[in-house]
């Protein structure tokens, strides 16, 4: 097996030089790695939770840096920083709820409780473990199902240091196995994400509708697929998302497929949006705000929909939610391709200044590669999880991310 710093070295320069393209691609690789971290890590006998946190908070600080506009990165890594908690502090309440019970059952005037006995520390980790404070429910289901069941009372007090000695091993031992199955787990909801978005389709699309997207998405290509394979007839336009035209390669994939296409300029989309029942795009990430960064281009047809009354629909997999707001600092929202996609290098030959013996050029090229769209531009998300508001997303972000990983950062020495 090869070292796991290697493999992480040579991550973080395909990432420093965009070798990898697309949020899911990258969120898949980032995982992967990650999961081969905590598998090769050797934890302490003690505070492994915190041991194993701190490692994958240090490799994590890494990967954001080496491509801080792949919001798809950081959001992995505080997806595998909450499963670390949620694994620590099950496996702490089962061993708290364990032997409070125990306890229990070495009195003569024993009374059975289907309720678990929660110790503050657990409580309060499961309050620090969610962007909101831990409702009855969230406690009751976290509580361990052994609960229902008592241990048999031991009859010494060498038997029930044994077990107390036992539980502590067993927590140690489950830890790292519990983490890295969370983990699979993890790896397949990315693996699935379009096919789980794609089974939505036949919801939303109806009969003879018209829809418009710009630019091309995996997601909504396989989602309109899925449309199409459950008999619905509607035709969709594409704006061809220049500069790097990519809607013409869409256009043709749907055109394959058998679906009536039509290419549009991307000037061309408020002449063409009051014909439009519905307009359905992808998406680069999705902020705790329900704002959207997008593929430059969508916040022009975010305006268009909004002045037409048309739905925005914005499809993307739940490793794209990130739980940071876009004016938060550690968050880059854009960054500049090359110029070359809109002009050819020797054209700035006639424009450089060499009069003044400088040469600095007369012409300037500006290349963006994201938007940002304001929630308020946004009808509807579609997720793995299903269908959601933009002004629920902060709760549902709550459910996949801990407060104390928004910023990923190591903890200084003190």
């Amino acid at each position: 097996m090869p070292d796991v710093h290697s493999l992480v070295n040579d991550f973080v320069i395909k990432l420093k030089k965009r070798k990898i393209e697309g949020s899911k691609a990258t969120a898949k690789q980032t995982v992967e790695l990650l999961r081969s971290f905590i598998s090769q890590q050797r934890l302490p006998s003690s505070n492994q939770a915190a041991a194993l946190i701190e490692a994958v908070r240090a490799v994590g600080e890494n990967l954001i840096a080496a491509n801080p506009v792949e919001l798809a990165v950081g959001n992995v890594v505080r997806r595998v920083l909450h499963i670390i908690r949620e694994e620590d502090l099950s496996l702490a309440t089962a061993a708290v709820g364990g032997i409070s019970l125990a306890d229990e059952s070495d009195d003569d005037d024993f009374e059975q409780d289907d309720r678990p006995v929660l110790s503050a520390t657990a409580v309060a980790a499961a309050a620090r473990s969610s962007l909101r404070p831990p409702s009855l429910q969230t406690l009751l289901e976290d509580a361990p199902h052994s609960a229902a069941a008592p241990h048999p009372s031991s009859s010494g007090g060498d038997s029930e240091g044994k077990s107390k000695s036992a539980d502590k091993n067993s927590v140690t031992r489950k830890l790292k196995h519990n983490v890295i199955e969370a983990v699979n787990e993890l790896v397949q909801e990315i693996s699935t994400c379009h096919e789980q978005i794609a089974e939505q389709a036949v919801e939303h699309i109806h009969q003879n509708e018209v829809i418009l997207t710009l630019g091309s998405s995996r997601t909504v290509m396989e989602f309109l697929f899925a449309a199409k394979e459950k008999k619905r007839t509607f035709r969709v336009f594409v704006a061809e998302g220049a500069p790097r035209y990519q809607g013409h390669a869409l256009a043709k994939e749907l055109a394959a497929r058998g679906l009536q296409t039509t290419v549009i300029t991307d000037s061309a989309v408020f002449a063409m949006i009051s014909r439009v029942n519905m307009v359905i795009v992808g998406a680069h990430a999705v902020m705790a705000n329900g704002g959207v960064i997008a593929p430059v281009g969508l916040n022009m047809v975010a305006l268009a929909a909004q002045r037409h009354a048309v739905p925005f629909v914005v499809l993307a997999g739940v490793h794209k939610l990130c739980p940071q707001y876009p004016h938060n600092p550690e968050v880059l929202l854009n960054e500049l391709k090359s110029p070359s996609e809109l002009l050819d290098f020797g054209e700035f030959s006639d424009c450089l200044d060499f009069a003044s013996g400088s040469g600095s050029p007369l012409l300037h090229v500006v290349n963006p590669a994201f938007d940002y769209v304001p929630p308020n531009l946004v009808s509807l998300f579609i997720t793995d999880t299903g269908g959601h508001n933009p002004s629920y997303m902060y709760r549902l972000i709550a459910d996949y991310y801990s407060a104390d990983d928004v910023v990923v950062k190591r903890k200084s020495a003190s």
